[in-house]
C-alpha cells in the first residue's frame, strides 16, 4: 500500500448533506486525507458543523468528534474555502450551472476538485470515471489544466450512482463485445437522500420515474467507455442502452435487472470467471478504498439481495447474481451496488486515492 509522508488537507463542501456526512465518516482516520475544512451554503457560515446540522446526522454511525465544533465557510468564499486545502470533495446540491462556476473557481484557484455532483460529467476534458475501469482517462487532466490554465487545479467527477450495479459487470465481458443492453434499476431513497422518516410516502411505494435518471443511466456509460481524442473524451458507440428508472422502498443499495446480446456470446462459466478474476488500477496499488474482490458472483437463486450484499467488501464491492441464458437476449443477470458508497461518496474517496496513487494530487508545496 503507499504511504504518505503526511496526510494531504481536504475540505468537503457541502458537508452538511447525505453525502456530505458520507465523506466526513469515509475520511475519518482515512490514511491519505484529513479533513481540515467543510464549507456549505452561506447559511452555514460561521456555525459550528453541529449548529449547521441541526440535529439532521444521517449517518448510521455517530458524527466523528473531531468535525463537530468544526467552524463552517461559505462554499462561495473561493480564498477561504482553498485556503491551506490540498483536496475537495464536492458534494453541494446547486443547480448545474452554479455547480460549474463554483467547481472551476476551486480548480483555478489550484486546488484539485473530486466532485459527487453531474454538472461537469459532460465536460469534454473532464474525465468521469469508475477507477477500476478507466483510470486512463484521467490523462485528459493535462488538456484540461491546459483549458483552465492552472498547475495543479482540476476537476474529476464520479458517474451516476445507479449505473454502478451493472456497468462494472458489463466491462468484465468487453472482450465478448456487448453490443445491445436492457436495465432497469431499482433505486434506494438515499439516492434522493431521504430517509424513510423523511419520505414516507415511500413507504409500501414504488415510484417508477425519477428526473433525469434514464438519460444518465444511457449516456454515462458510454463515456467510460469512451476514448481520449485530441484533448476530450468522445464516447463510446456501443453497446446501445435502454433504461427504466424505479425508486424502491429500501434505504441503500441500488439493483439492476440486466439483459445483454454479444457479438461474440460467450459461455456461462466464461462470464463467472471474467467476473472473479476482474482487477483495475485501484486493486493493483491496494489501495485503501479498494475492494479486494471488485465483483462477487452468489449463486443462490434470491440473491443478491440490498440488506443482506449491499455491505460486501464495506459496501465499495460490485454484486452480481442470477446468471442466465435468455430466449430473447443472450444472457440476463442481476447487479447491486451500495449507492452512497461505491455510487456516491465511497466512489470518490477511491477516485482520490487512484488519483493520489497516479501522482495527480500532491501535496501544496
Amino acid at each position: 500500500m503507499i504511504q504518505l509522508e503526511k496526510k494531504l488537507r481536504a475540505c468537503v463542501v457541502g458537508a452538511t448533506g447525505m453525502v456530505g456526512q458520507r465523506f466526513i465518516t469515509l475520511l475519518e482516520n482515512h490514511p491519505f486525507f484529513c479533513v481540515t475544512k467543510l464549507a456549505a451554503s452561506p447559511r452555514s457560515a460561521g456555525k459550528t458543523y453541529t449548529e449547521a446540522l441541526g440535529g439532521r446526522w444521517k449517518m448510521k454511525t455517530a458524527m466523528p468528534a473531531r468535525v463537530a465544533d468544526m467552524v463552517m465557510v461559505d462554499a462561495w468564499n473561493i480564498e477561504e474555502t482553498c485556503r491551506d486545502i490540498d483536496v475537495i470533495f464536492c458534494a453541494i446540491n446547486y443547480d448545474k450551472n452554479e455547480t460549474k462556476a463554483l467547481e472551476e473557481a476551486y480548480a483555478k484557484a489550484e486546488v484539485p476538485v473530486i466532485s459527487n455532483n453531474s454538472a461537469h460529467r459532460w465536460t469534454p476534458d473532464v474525465p468521469m470515471v469508475i477507477p477500476e475501469i478507466n483510470a486512463d482517462h484521467f490523462a485528459v487532466i493535462e488538456d484540461q489544466k491546459k483549458r483552465l490554465g492552472t498547475k495543479h487545479g482540476f476537476i474529476a467527477v464520479k458517474p451516476n450512482c445507479s449505473i454502478q450495479a451493472y456497468v462494472p459487470a458489463l466491462n468484465a465481458l468487453r472482450q465478448f463485445e456487448p453490443y445491445e443492453v436492457v436495465a432497469t434499476t431499482y433505486q434506494a431513497i438515499s439516492g434522493a437522500g431521504k430517509t424513510f422518516n423523511e419520505w414516507p410516502e415511500m413507504i409500501d411505494n414504488v415510484i417508477p420515474y425519477i428526473g433525469g435518471e434514464e438519460e444518465k443511466s444511457e449516456q454515462e456509460p458510454l463515456k467510460i467507455w469512451g476514448t481520449h481524442e485530441n484533448g476530450e473524451i468522445v464516447k463510446a458507440k456501443e453497446p446501445v442502452i435502454t433504461t427504466q428508472c424505479i425508486r424502491v422502498p429500501v434505504s441503500d443499495g441500488h439493483m439492476a435487472a440486466v439483459f445483454v446480446k454479444f457479438r461474440r456470446k460467450p459461455t456461462k462459466e466464461q462470464i463467472l470467471d471474467a467476473w472473479k478474476n476482474y482487477k483495475g488500477v485501484p486493486q493493483e496499488y491496494d489501495l485503501p478504498s479498494a475492494p479486494k474482490q471488485f465483483i462477487t458472483y452468489f449463486e443462490e437463486d434470491n440473491r443478491p439481495q440490498a440488506a443482506l450484499d449491499r455491505d460486501t467488501e464495506g459496501g465499495m464491492g460490485v454484486c452480481a447474481g442470477r446468471l442466465r441464458e435468455d430466449t430473447v437476449y443472450d444472457y440476463k443477470f442481476v447487479g447491486l451496488a451500495h449507492n452512497t458508497l461505491r455510487g456516491a461518496a465511497g466512489g470518490a474517496v477511491l477516485e482520490a486515492e487512484t488519483l493520489v496513487a497516479l501522482g495527480y494530487i500532491t501535496a501544496k508545496n
